[in-house]
Parts: C-alpha cells; sequence; structure tokens
C-alpha cells in the first residue's frame, strides 16, 4: 500500500468490484414509475481555467478547438477567446433549449468561472435548474497539499452560497487528489452543510453508497453516495484525437444508442440512471447543438422519461436505500 494511505487511513478506500451483482440493485423506482432517470449536466468553466490572469504562469490547453503547446507567463487570447464563447453564447443557447422543453439541469459550476458572470447562476436558481460545484478552480489538484485543499474546497462552497443563497448539495471534480473523497465530505461537515452526492466516480448506472474512512469509529456514520457521471456520453470527445465524435451525427447516435438500451433496462424492472455531460464552448457551437436538440427532442416523445436534476435523483435515491455502514454497493 502507497505511504501515504498507510500513514493516514482516513484517505485510503477500498475498491469493489462486485456493486450490485448478476441481479443488479433490486426495488429502485423513479418518481412515477419511470424507466429511466436523464441528467443534462452542463460544465460552467471559463474563467475558472488556468490562465496567467489567475497567476497560474500558463494557459489553459485542454478542451479547445485548437489545442496547442501551454504558452508560458504569456497570454494566448485566442484560446482565452473559445472559453468566453461558451459564457458569452454556448451556456445561453444551452439554457434557453432546456428551458423551451422545460427540462431541469444541473450546473456544474466553477466558483471562480460563476463570479465572472454570476447572472448565470442567478438565472440558474430562478428557473430551478440545479447548481453543483465544479471546485472553485477548473484546475488538478492532485498535487496539492491537504490544507491547500481544504482552504479551496471551502471557498468553492462558500463562493456558491453566496451567489445562489444555498451550498451546492453535488460536488464533481473531474481533476481530483486521491485525498479529494475524504476531504470533499470532511468540510462540508466542518461547515455545518449538506452535501447529498459526489459525482467523482463511473463505476455504475446507478448511484451507490460508500463508507468514508474517518467515519469508521463514529457511532452515526453518514456514508457518501456517489452519484456517477459519464466521460462516455460526454461532448469533451469531440476533442479528443482517435477516440472521440468526428461529427454531431455521431454525437446523436450514441447518445440515442445509450438512451435506448438504459430504456430497455428500466422496461425490463431495472430503471437507470443516464448521464450527458455538456460544455457550453463545445455543444454550444451551432455545429454541434443541433445534435443535442434532437435528442432532446427524441426523448421528449418517450413515455417515463423523467429528466431531473442530480440532487433530485441523489435524494430519491437516499429515501429507498438509506445508508447503512458496511453494506455493500
Amino acid at each position: 500500500m502507497p505511504e501515504i494511505y498507510a500513514a493516514h487511513p482516513d484517505y485510503g478506500f477500498s475498491r469493489d468490484f462486485k456493486g450490485y451483482g448478476e441481479k443488479g440493485l433490486q426495488g429502485l423506482k423513479w418518481p412515477g414509475d419511470a424507466k429511466i432517470a436523464v441528467s443534462f449536466v452542463i460544465n460552467y468553466e471559463e474563467g475558472g481555467e488556468r490562465s496567467v490572469l489567475n497567476g497560474d504562469g500558463v494557459d489553459e490547453p485542454n478542451l479547445r478547438e485548437a489545442p496547442g503547446a501551454m504558452r508560458i507567463n504569456e497570454r494566448n487570447y485566442n484560446g482565452e477567446s473559445e472559453y468566453e464563447y461558451g459564457s458569452r453564447v454556448g451556456f445561453w443557447r444551452l439554457f434557453k433549449l432546456f428551458n423551451d422543453h422545460k427540462m431541469k439541469f444541473t450546473l456544474y459550476a466553477v466558483a471562480l468561472a460563476v463570479e465572472q458572470q454570476p447572472e448565470v447562476a442567478v438565472r440558474c436558481v430562478e428557473e430551478g435548474h440545479d447548481v453543483a460545484s465544479h471546485a472553485y478552480r477548473w484546475v488538478d489538484h492532485h498535487d496539492w497539499s491537504i490544507e491547500k485543499e481544504k482552504e479551496y474546497i471551502r471557498k468553492g462552497i462558500t463562493s456558491l452560497k453566496n451567489l445562489t443563497g444555498y451550498a451546492p448539495k453535488g460536488w464533481y471534480y473531474g481533476r481530483p487528489s486521491p485525498q479529494s473523497r475524504s476531504l470533499i465530505p470532511q468540510v462540508y461537515e466542518e461547515m455545518g452543510e449538506e452535501l447529498v452526492w459526489v459525482s467523482d466516480t463511473y463505476a455504475d448506472e446507478v448511484p451507490y453508497w460508500i463508507d468514508l474512512p474517518m467515519e469508521r469509529n463514529k457511532p452515526n456514520p453518514k456514508g457518501c453516495l456517489m452519484l456517477p457521471y459519464s466521460y462516455d456520453c460526454n461532448d469533451f470527445k469531440f476533442h479528443t484525437a482517435n477516440s472521440g465524435f468526428r461529427d454531431s451525427t455521431a454525437f446523436f447516435t450514441h447518445l440515442k444508442n445509450a438512451f435506448d438500451i438504459l430504456y430497455e433496462d428500466g422496461q425490463a424492472g431495472q430503471p437507470k440512471t443516464m448521464t450527458i455531460g455538456l460544455h457550453c464552448r463545445i455543444i454550444g457551437r451551432p455545429g454541434r447543438f443541433k445534435a443535442l436538440r434532437d435528442f432532446v427532442e427524441y426523448i421528449e416523445k418517450k413515455e417515463g422519461v423523467w429528466v431531473a436534476t442530480r440532487t433530485e435523483i441523489a435524494q430519491s435515491f437516499r429515501e429507498q436505500f438509506p445508508y447503512k455502514k458496511g453494506q455493500l454497493a
């Protein structure tokens, strides 16, 4: 076992290869006996990415139309403008789509990003969408000290609470450290805030509980509910070489195929969750946006589809399957 987990047992988690096993989770029912719960997630990162202006010494090379070598201590106005497109145009195109179809989404909000454009958070609250935390900055956390990471978790919670009126109920890093899974619930508890779900996992198609090592000696542990995210049904793959989507038709086909299989599972008595990951500066471009709009219109015609926020999905699951210490998935 790596030394850090031996020295700090609160940060080490056992791996679970079994999950719900051959029969799957028994007894799960989504509201209205829906056959599938669909979660649309908008990653709002514009303004929270690496930037010379933010003191990072480099520009952000990831998830751009034209990636290149990072520029050291030099602003990249072209790269910056790609991100600005997401906040200026892309977000509002997505926002209008989901409002027009009366579908609620979850905003993975990088706190520093929405600080640059508070109207995004305000309008999400007004329309009943869920604002979750995507950390304070959209940067790598793997080499941060424990105290620095805790400080930034606190900053992320406080910032979004000031903007929305509530502490984010859910959290997704995307770029976590090995300690993040323990530190997030720890900071929430220290601040007296409620953490309903965490999504830095890709291990299942329905939520599942994990035990928290830091609670092993507590009389009333709370555990942590993991609500799996998705890398395959995610528009970031437009920007990945060799394994990504070449055009919007491929994206729509992949989403439709995934939905159809999960919908069949629900018809067979095994309701699942489908997560679609979106980025304002990627799917917000008109050539790609049509694929998303076509998918929204496709599932809108199906019976028994529950389009919900991630907090709604997590709360429904928690009501049906409360945490029990030491339980298998």
